[in-house]
């Protein structure tokens, strides 16, 4: 019996390591929050849990899962995807009062691929992903369709260890009407090897997240070097989730916060599975005179970090550190402003852009975009991607680019022109913005009319169309060295910065909502109310006569009363009844 039970415990033990070996796990789990206070007073909270995976999954037969969910391993394996990133987001980031973003997305889905050299079928391959995907997460992906998704040529290029030039292999899709819900954010926590059981996805309470004003959760694939030599590959799956908190109102005027008031929970232990965890508070304002922020507990270190441009300051709470669940066995950490919201200014961004449409009736319209520079001596190129609805048919030779009151000429343009009900208008320019100026491009189009099949269940709500894309190198405001990705917390990883005098941005305006002409929808329904009205009377009687039986009753001669009557009618002269 002795001998049974070694035997059994050897064969969980073998099969309990990955790849069924007794080395060290060839995967890893990081989970992070970063908590920052936003110039408007307002509270962001982002959440980033990276799992890492030293596989190659399209060379190797991969069979055992350990914290790499084993839906997407298989998706990735078999569709042959060299980068997947999907986001679904509730709300606008309001970039001019709350600062550049960590990882904005459009408002809606968005989806971008790429694909593997050896697909033979890329269209194929993408429309079986989307809805895929769209049973995983519970969303409307299975819309995308030909009509919606593009092939940008110099937007979204790889983030990963790839250096694909044809583009081609990318496929890339927006539905910004797609409403986000808690439908959408549990199958999202599925994926996470503690799920919402323990971690910092406790705070993942779903009543407290879309009580918000923005909301913002993602999926990030892609493959990154194992080592520093970079001769085997790993797999990276990043899920971030975004959230803002209005502070303001909340807290009836202050801006005071801490994690049970904005979560309704606190962080009790870290995930078991997790090598690090940790959180970020940022207290950049508390380096400036008077310190204006005070955060209790004490945190245990202080990081300091480019981020943006920018040199920022972090309290950082190490969930695994043993000293910090002694004195109490939740962690609430709590931030407080020694000074009004008044006498803090608004810093305005470097980059941003709004858009908007103008032009009066239901024939033509026009498209303005507006790029701002506010880098008071440095300028910059930024690639603009527009994706327009074929039902809206512009106009390209009224495209117009003005800078301070001067025509301002694309250094690169690409145009795909629209295919009626099998295509979209793509638009790409790189354009250069001039030190603290204001650029404005404007596109005529045409409204098309649509069959009468066609339109949606509100059609008079409007069509929504998909948000700008711009992609810059912003320049910084600091020198960054270059640093090992793996040392620095995981909000200023994605979007790796190669040179120390810039850095990557990538923003989205406002997504549009169009009117089209749109056909009286009253009219059938009175004309077939009229129609069924005299159908009914008039088959009605039809039938009623010919399905009536008809007696002919005899007169009868009266009764009693009858009698009576004439009785007295005779005696005063009256004629008989």
């Amino acid at each position: 019996m002795a001998g049974a039970g070694a035997a059994v415990l050897g064969l969980l033990l073998l099969l309990g390591s990955p790849g069924g070996s007794t080395g060290p796990p060839r995967d890893s789990l990081r989970e992070e929050l970063l908590l920052s206070p936003l110039p408007s007073g307002d509270l962001a909270a982002t959440f980033q849990f990276r799992a890492r995976w030293d596989s190659e999954l399209h060379r190797e037969g991969v069979s055992h899962y350990r914290l790499f969910p084993k839906a997407l391993g298989q998706l990735i394996s078999k569709y042959l995807v060299r980068e997947l990133h999907l986001s679904l987001t509730q709300g606008f980031w309001r970039t001019r009062t709350w600062g550049q973003p960590y990882l904005q997305a459009p408002a809606g889905a968005e989806l971008w691929v790429w694909f593997q050299d050896s697909v033979t079928d890329v269209d194929k391959a993408w429309k079986e992903l989307s809805n895929i995907l769209s049973g995983i997460f519970c969303a409307s992906l299975n819309f995308i369709d030909s009509t919606n998704t593009v092939t940008p040529t110099a937007s979204f290029k790889p983030l990963g260890l790839a250096n694909v030039t044809d583009h081609h292999l990318l496929r890339y899709a927006v539905l910004p009407r797609e409403v986000v819900c808690t439908e959408n954010l549990t199958p999202w926590k599925k994926l996470l090897p503690c799920g919402s059981k323990a971690g910092l996805a406790v705070l993942l309470k779903a009543e407290r997240l879309f009580h918000s004003s923005y909301h913002s959760q993602a999926v990030h694939i892609r493959p990154i070097c194992r080592d520093a030599s970079c001769l085997s590959v790993s797999w990276e799956l990043r899920q971030t989730l975004t959230v803002v908190f209005d502070t303001f109102s909340v807290g009836q005027g202050k801006r005071d916060w801490s994690l049970f008031k904005m979560f309704s929970r606190t962080v009790t232990e870290a995930c078991p599975l997790a090598s690090e965890s940790k959180i970020y508070v940022d207290i950049s304002s508390k380096t400036q005179e008077n310190e204006l922020l005070e955060v209790t507990p004490l945190p245990l270190s202080v990081h300091e970090a480019p981020v943006q441009g920018d040199r920022r300051t972090y309290a950082v709470y190490d969930l695994l550190s043993p000293s910090l669940f002694n004195v109490s066995r939740s962690l609430n950490v709590q931030l407080k402003w020694k000074r009004p919201q008044d006498s803090l200014d608004l810093s305005t961004p470097v980059l941003h852009a709004q858009r908007y449409v103008s032009g009066y009736g239901l024939q033509t319209g026009e498209i303005s975009t507006l790029i701002y520079n506010t880098h008071p001596y440095r300028a910059f190129p930024v690639i603009l991607l527009e994706t327009v609805p074929w039902y809206l048919r512009l106009y390209v030779h009224t495209l117009v680019i003005t800078t301070k009151g001067k025509e301002n000429k694309p250094s690169y343009i690409h145009y795909q022109p629209a295919q009626d009900r099998r295509r979209p208008h793509l638009l790409e320019m790189l354009i250069q913005l001039p030190a603290n100026s204001v650029t404005k491009i404007t596109i005529q189009f045409e409204r098309a009319l649509l069959k009468w099949t066609e339109y949606t269940p509100d059609p008079n709500h409007g069509f929504y169309v998909s948000p700008s894309v711009l992609s810059a190198l912003v320049p910084s405001v600091i020198a960054m060295k270059a640093e090992d990705a793996e040392q620095n917390p995981l909000f200023t990883s994605l979007f790796p910065s190669s040179d120390g005098s810039s850095y990557f941005v990538r923003l989205y305006t406002e997504p549009l909502l169009v009117n089209l002409p749109t056909p009286d929808f009253s009219m059938p329904y009175n004309v077939i109310c009229l129609t069924c009205t005299v159908v009914a009377v008039c088959y009605g009687s039809f039938y009623n006569l010919l399905t009536r039986t008809f007696h002919v009753e005899e007169p009868s001669r009266g009764g009693l009363a009858k009698r009576l009557a004439n009785i007295i009618r005779k005696v005063r002269g009256v004629p008989p009844l």
